[in-house]
């Protein structure tokens, strides 16, 4: 598993637990800084998947 796809499923789920606490204090900047977490996260944990399949498919060429 590539470093960057562990780190964007980290941030992910960080990111959840942002928002869920911001709904439960009503603290909306939280809110938006867990919905942006897992935003980035997903990015990155896409990034990661497609570094694994270049990684994997060169390993099958050779």
């Amino acid at each position: 598993m590539d470093k960057m796809r562990a780190e964007g499923a980290g941030q992910k789920i960080g990111g959840r637990v942002k928002e869920a606490a911001g709904k439960l204090t009503g603290d909306t900047k939280l809110q938006a800084e867990g919905r942006a977490d897992k935003t980035v996260g997903g990015i990155k944990n896409a990034v990661g998947g497609a570094a694994d399949a270049v990684r994997d498919a060169g390993r099958k060429k050779h």
